[in-house]
């Protein structure tokens, strides 16, 4: 197998800086041990004008059939003579991407201590690989993966044999490739797609693949319109792996929308959460403590808190409990759910009062199909599937963390057809706007916009009552007012970590009241909790009902002004369908599920 990399350059950056970025010396030839074969390393040229690094890769091919165990290209049993005669030991395929990142792993990383400048410089570059296989699609389907990287590709077809050209071209072509990139880009690139175009891998997909297709995509690999066909592809077609690494990009590539790191966007749960023992819908959420992720809680949380956003030990108290919120100091209260005989008894926790409240306002609206917006582990969810006039289930939430605890609760995999049919779970932020929220009779956004900083707040707004305008929204948030009757909770101390504010009932009504008024939406207010004749009860709740069509673009320019940032027209795959942001006012982001759920 062969590959050269070419550039050019002047007397201010003379080609020769290639030798420094590949850590290689242009006088010397250089030989380096692979697990299949050796790797010759040489310079055909070198001088300030051009510069061209070659990779020389001989294949043993005893080498290859004692550690394939005797796999065919595909990795499954070959003929016993095509294990000793094949393709392998001369054409581009994952042999070589291994070679690349054994050779010129620095290069790859973007490390240059002697010249710490040229990592970081965009430079004119020309590589040539003469045979690569392409796995169905052709020319065309190199161009698919190359040409949206900034690449100029040459994919010329290799004939089955120039002497009879009626039998056609061969399933190899000769790939030369052109464009100003950064070094390192362009070996992640070869790395990554080398095996793809391939269409197999010589080894055994492991788990860890995923981390290695992340690392060696980051900075390009989320933004690709090819991105699903390259997991799916680098994987090996291992379904639950792709699954796994789709999530992990579009999380990804909601973290880069909004300067932030993938953790903070997805700190849903803490890790220590995803050891719970999963609970089916057999078991009432009402009455079984361990569905209130709230009140999971790790070892040592009590000695250590951690801020569940930033990650770090933190002197502010963890969020109260939902049993301790569930008996406060109010003794005689009861709510207007159990004055309606419809409500559970004092001793049930606020988390699952609440779930008793928005279910009987979604009863009241005889909502169908409902959204779960924020889902965190999915209390909800499951409550909602135990009714029988729901017929669907849409569950979003930024954090994949929560979505796999949720899946996990519910025990998706073992739920029969017909109600595993009633049921899904995706990922996604809600300042976006999102095509597969449209259509839906109710939208829940239980403890979920007291999560945002408030700047974010009208994105969310528009992304929820404007584009997605469900028939019914129900919107809880805590009462600012009723904190002083927590005994643990110190004076001027939000009741989570990661709450970035709480209203009290006045301002409450007036942010409902405005949106109702900017969407046509009429809303009703309700108590949820122990009511305190001063300071009212635990939980405040909002229950919106359309009363107007659609507003038309001009219409809502007003309220989307408030916004940072314009309007995007990228689409998000993640596990079976994309997240339509043609039409998303803003590229905030914050997140949404909320671990006390």
């Amino acid at each position: 197998m062969f590959v050269s990399i070419s550039t050019t350059g002047t007397a201010e950056n003379p080609a020769s800086d290639l030798g420094f970025l590949l850590h290689k010396h242009p006088d010397k030839v250089q030989r380096f041990t692979t697990a299949h074969g050796t790797a010759h390393v040489f310079y055909p040229e070198s001088g300030e004008q051009t510069c061209t690094a070659a990779l020389l890769l001989e294949i043993d091919p005893a080498a290859l059939l004692r550690h394939g165990r005797g796999k065919g290209r595909s990795g499954s049993p070959d003929l016993a003579l095509a294990e000793y005669v094949n393709d392998r030991p001369y054409a581009a395929s994952s042999l070589l991407a291994v070679a690349l990142r054994t050779v010129f792993r620095s290069a790859m990383k973007g490390e240059c201590p002697h010249r710490p400048e040229l990592p970081g410089r965009a430079m004119p570059l020309r590589i040539v690989l003469p045979s690569v296989p392409v796995a169905g699609g052709g020319p065309e389907l190199v161009d698919r993966l190359f040409a949206p990287l900034g690449w100029q590709v040459g994919a010329t077809p290799v004939p089955l044999d120039e002497s009879f050209p009626e039998w056609g071209d061969s399933r190899y072509v000769r790939l030369e490739l052109t464009g100003t990139l950064r070094l390192a880009d362009a070996l992640q690139h070869l790395y990554v797609l080398l095996p793809v175009v391939d269409g197999a891998k010589h080894y055994w997909v492991a788990p860890d693949e995923v981390d290695k297709l992340l690392a060696a995509g980051q900075g390009w690999l989320a933004d690709h319109p090819e991105r699903a066909l390259i997991t799916r592809r680098y994987l090996s077609r291992r379904w639950s792996l792709t699954r796994l690494a789709m999530e992990r990009l579009a999380l990804a590539r909601l973290a880069e929308a909004d300067d932030r790191e993938a953790e903070e966007l997805d700190n849903a749960v803490p890790d220590a959460a995803e050891e719970v023992t999963a609970t089916d819908l057999t078991t009432d959420p009402t009455t079984d403590p361990s569905v209130d992720a709230g009140d999971v809680l790790p070892a040592d949380a009590a000695a250590t808190p951690v801020h569940p956003v930033q990650g770090v030990p933190t002197t502010e108290p963890e969020s109260i409990s939902e049993l301790e919120l569930g008996r406060s100091t109010v003794t005689g209260a009861v709510t207007d759910t159990e004055a309606d005989g419809e409500g559970a008894g004092r001793g049930e926790s606020l988390a699952a009062q609440r779930r008793t409240a928005i279910l009987a306002a979604l009863a009241r609206t005889g909502a169908a199909r409902v959204l779960d917006l924020g889902c965190g582990q999915g209390e909800l969810v499951g409550a909602l599937l135990k009714e029988s006039r729901v017929t669907e289930v849409l569950g979003v939430d930024v954090s994949s963390r929560a979505l796999t605890i949720a899946a996990r609760r519910l025990r998706l995999d073992r739920m029969p057809e017909r109600l595993a049919s009633r049921v899904r779970l995706v990922q996604g932020a809600l300042t976006y706007t999102d095509a597969r929220l449209r259509g839906y009779d109710a939208a829940v956004l239980c403890e979920v916009i007291e999560h945002l900083d408030l700047p974010r707040l009208p994105a969310l707004e528009y992304a929820v009552f404007g584009a997605a305008r469900p028939a019914a929204v129900v919107v809880t948030t805590p009462n600012a007012e009723y904190n002083v009757r927590w005994e643990t909770l110190p004076a001027g101390h939000l009741r989570h970590g990661d709450h970035r504010f709480e209203w009290n009932r006045a301002e409450f009504t007036a942010w409902a009241e405005q949106v109702a008024d900017s969407f046509g939406y009429t809303v009703a207010f309700e108590p949820v909790g122990p009511v305190d004749p001063e300071v009212g009860a635990p939980t405040q709740l909002a229950h919106f009902r359309l009363t107007e069509p659609a507003p038309t673009a001009a219409e809502t320019a007003g309220t989307t002004a408030t916004t940072d940032n314009t309007s995007t027209t990228t689409a998000i795959t993640d596990r079976t369908t994309a997240i339509d942001r043609t039409d998303a006012p803003s590229n905030d982001l914050a997140p949404e599920g909320s671990a006390h759920r």
